[in-house]
């Protein structure tokens, strides 16, 4: 067991842990943070995607060891607390998920990749997104990707023309 020092959601904390455990379990078992799903264990289906300095991460095959005590790591309940990222408003409005397992892995990967191309193409997100989802939604996903595009420049649009007045 070792201590290990991380910044979870915007929080410093310190967990006693084997230093092999999968970032994963630290989030579901130690720090009570459920949203991060399991499901294949082996990095594939993205179910367990979280934020890495801002980067969409697989928890599930990463080690705690590999990770900094200055690493921003975020889950989806540090996504926002309220639900009001763009992604997930998106989410709600075509109500893409049909089980909803995957979902919270898909939100993340979504988030990301609006960070790092805020207008991405149907081949971009097709590119990027490489979370399965058994329910087959990705068109629905697709949607609302691009969905939240426009909510997302309709809320700069309204910060900005807010600002000027």
């Amino acid at each position: 067991m070792q201590l290990i020092k991380l910044k979870v959601n915007g929080k410093p904390v310190e967990i006693d842990v084997d230093d092999s455990t999968p970032l994963l379990w630290v989030l579901r078992e130690q720090l009570d943070l459920t949203g991060t799903k399991y499901a294949c264990g082996i990095g594939l289906c993205g179910s367990c995607t979280v934020h890495i300095d801002g980067n969409a991460v697989r928890s599930c095959t990463l080690p705690v060891s590999s990770l900094k005590a200055s690493d921003n790591i975020v889950t989806i309940e540090g996504l926002s607390a309220d639900s009001s990222h763009p992604v997930q408003q998106a989410w709600k409005q075509l109500d893409v998920p049909q089980c909803g397992y995957c979902q919270p892995g898909m939100i993340m990967s979504a988030a990301a990749l609006l960070e790092s191309n805020p207008e991405p193409t149907d081949t971009d997100i097709d590119a990027n997104i490489t979370n399965i989802c058994r329910c087959g939604t990705f068109n629905r996903v697709r949607k609302g990707i691009h969905l939240a595009v426009e909510i997302k420049q309709s809320a700069y649009a309204k910060n900005k023309g807010g600002d000027a007045s």
